[in-house]
This record gives structure tokens, C-alpha cells and sequence, in this order.
């Protein structure tokens, strides 16, 4: 008795999309030199996300395609990528704001974010970023005793480093940033940003401290002020002028 495989599903075409072409890097340690690009042909629908065409791609057309994922509701950060050459969260872009005019063809260029050592595919090693994060203290620091109750804050003084509060570390501010692609070893805006929010935190006792460490020749002063953090950033952190605030502190000490 002998056995025939299934031929395999199609892989299906929802009613009412359009193809897509998504031009993805590519690159597998194991047997590739260098990064490369491979083209693929995609249905999508208005609705879809990016990230559901990298599924599709995933699912249907290459299972060893490989890149970051999780939540896919822009909260957790990890589908950082470079769509059209801008870094974005694959999984908040709508295809209705990528399709091109008058129905003519659609190509997304893919590729992961820049200045991390390449991994596979659109995945980089994200230690380098979190190195930086954990380098400037990014936790509550006091020297006196415990309360023995609620540290109590005004709506004004949570106010002054809200804006702060929203980063998810996804890493779009500082892959963006050409200094950071340049020079390695700076902090970078994600850090700085989230120094921020401790150094302006009225509880906190540690902003003198983490200001001495963003002093460093790695620090705050290595900014251009090119803005391509703040239109990076997902969230919608202003975070060059987080940047900003924190040299002022430097200058004239907290205020």
C-alpha cells in the first residue's frame, strides 16, 4: 500500500485586496555573505497592517522568513522595523496609507533597523540599546528612609515628565538617529528619554547623578538636533525636546 502526499493549499487571496509587492532583506548567518533582497508578491486588504503581510509571507510563501513580533497592537515595541526607509512599528502602519495613487502597483522596501548588529533576516541584537537603557538608572532612586506612606505628587509635577512616561522601547528613536549610526557608543535618544523621566520625577533623588552620567562624551551633548527621533518615535514623544530639556538641566541644574 503506498501513500500520496496532499498537494498543498493555495494560499488564499481575500475578496477585495490588492497585490502588493514587499521587497524584504534578507539574510541567513549560515549561508549568506551579505544581506540581500527578496521580492514577494502579497494580497492585501485596506485594513491590514504591515505586520499581517509579513505573516502572510511567513505563513504561506517562506516559513524560515524571520523578524520580531508580539503584541501586535503597538504596545510592546517589538516589530521596530524600516518600511519605505522610515522607522516604524510594522504592526500600526495601515496598507490604506501605503497604497500607491490610481491603482497603480504598490512595493514596500523592508528592512530591519540600522545601527544594531544584524542577527537574521529583520532581527538585530538589541543588547547594545538595552546596555545603554540599563546604563542610566531606569528606576526610582532615593537616599532617605522608606515612607510610611504614599509618595504623594501633584498633577503639575506628574505633568512636567508625562510625555515621558510612553516610551516602549522600541528602539525606532535611536535607530533613526544618524550620530548613533556613526558612533556606537552614544546613549542614544531612547536612554535619554527615559533618564528624563526619573531626572524630572519629583519623588526621584537620583537626577544629579544620572546627569553626571549623560555629562559623559557619550551623553546628551553628542545630539544634532535632527529631529529624526521625534518623527520616529510611535508613540509621539517629543523626544528631541526631551533631549533638549535634559542639557538645560545640565547648564542650570534641575529645574
Amino acid at each position: 500500500m503506498t501513500t500520496t502526499e496532499a498537494a498543498p493549499k493555495p494560499a488564499p487571496v481575500p475578496e477585495g485586496s490588492r497585490t502588493v509587492t514587499l521587497r524584504i532583506q534578507r539574510f541567513n548567518p549560515e549561508v549568506d555573505d551579505a544581506p540581500h533582497f527578496e521580492t514577494y508578491d502579497v494580497p492585501a486588504l485596506p485594513t491590514d497592517r504591515v505586520l499581517n503581510l509579513l505573516f502572510y509571507v511567513k505563513n504561506y510563501l517562506d516559513g524560515s522568513f524571520a523578524f520580531r513580533r508580539s503584541c501586535a497592537h503597538g504596545v510592546c515595541g517589538s516589530d521596530a522595523m524600516r518600511i519605505n526607509g522610515v522607522n516604524r512599528l510594522a504592526c500600526k502602519v495601515l496598507m490604506k496609507d501605503m497604497f500607491a495613487a490610481n491603482g497603480k502597483q504598490t512595493t514596500l522596501t523592508i528592512e530591519p533597523i540600522k545601527g544594531l548588529p544584524l542577527e537574521k533576516d529583520l532581527y538585530v541584537d538589541m543588547e547594545p540599546f538595552f546596555e545603554a537603557y540599563r546604563a542610566i538608572k531606569p528606576y526610582l532612586m532615593t537616599y532617605r528612609n522608606e515612607p510610611t506612606r504614599e509618595r504623594i505628587q501633584s498633577a503639575a509635577d506628574r505633568a512636567r515628565f508625562d510625555d515621558t512616561t510612553k516610551c516602549i522601547l522600541c528602539a525606532c528613536c535611536t535607530t533613526s538617529c544618524p550620530v548613533y549610526w556613526n558612533e556606537g557608543s552614544y546613549f542614544g535618544p531612547a536612554a535619554i528619554v527615559n533618564a528624563h523621566r526619573f531626572i524630572f520625577d519629583s519623588r526621584d533623588e537620583g537626577a544629579e547623578e544620572r546627569l553626571d552620567i549623560l555629562n559623559d562624551v557619550e551623553g546628551v551633548w553628542r545630539c544634532r538636533t535632527t529631529f529624526n527621533c521625534t518623527d520616529a518615535c510611535p508613540r509621539g514623544i517629543q523626544v528631541t525636546k526631551a533631549i533638549q530639556e535634559v542639557k538645560r538641566a545640565l547648564l542650570f541644574k534641575r529645574t
